[in-house]
């Protein structure tokens, strides 16, 4: 079975996760979705992580740690970032990270992926802008959208034959457009999110 869903919060996550394994399914992958099998209820405790990893080596000597400290990983890889544990010795710790500081560090980590993603998008955008591979004046000024020569000086039925032939491709260059400044607001805003959850983390430590 498949899920999409989205999270910032790991511990809103994690709990989802546990409350499908009551539910009848085990996490098995993710990626842009969960996928699950089917099993008998079962209670499950489900920790997650973010890390990335200079080597697959590495990302196994991580996994074989947590393994041999009772918590079997189930999902994630060694460039994903994020990584699923469940919990399979009962007499492991009640949660993979030794203190609630440890704990809170994974939001600092993850709001820093989100930062260098708003910053490569910014990079690329002031670029292209640069460069006048995009042009930013078409955002108040639409009709800069349609490269036909001389189409505004048209009228008549050959005005609307190469303005509705040319429309379905002003909207593409709109969308390419958008594309960059809507990326950089979304991976900002994710990052200030998770900037806030470690924040709340770091405080409840003291």
């Amino acid at each position: 079975m498949i899920k999409f869903r989205f999270y910032l919060d790991f511990d809103r996550e994690e709990a989802w996760l546990n409350n499908m394994a009551r539910n009848g399914f085990e996490l098995v992958n993710t990626g842009f979705w969960y996928t699950f099998q089917r099993c008998e209820p079962f209670t499950a405790v489900y920790r997650i992580d973010h890390r990335m990893f200079n080597s697959r080596k590495e990302f196994h000597n991580y996994c074989t740690l947590f393994e041999d400290s009772g918590w079997q990983h189930v999902a994630g890889g060694w460039n994903s970032g994020t990584q699923y544990f469940r919990q399979i010795n009962p007499s492991a710790g009640a949660d993979i990270f030794s203190d609630d500081y440890s704990k809170a560090g994974r939001f600092k980590r993850m709001a820093d992926l989100w930062l260098n993603l708003a910053l490569v998008m910014f990079t690329v955008m002031i670029a292209l802008w640069m460069t006048g591979a995009v042009d930013l004046a078409a955002l108040i000024q639409p009709s800069r959208l349609y490269l036909t020569p001389g189409l505004w000086e048209r009228s008549g039925p050959a005005f609307w034959r190469a303005f509705l032939f040319e429309t379905p491709f002003a909207v593409l260059r709109l969308g390419g457009l958008l594309f960059y400044p809507f990326a950089l607001l979304v991976y900002g805003y994710f990052a200030l999110q998770s900037w806030r959850l470690y924040k709340k983390g770091k405080d409840h430590v003291h």
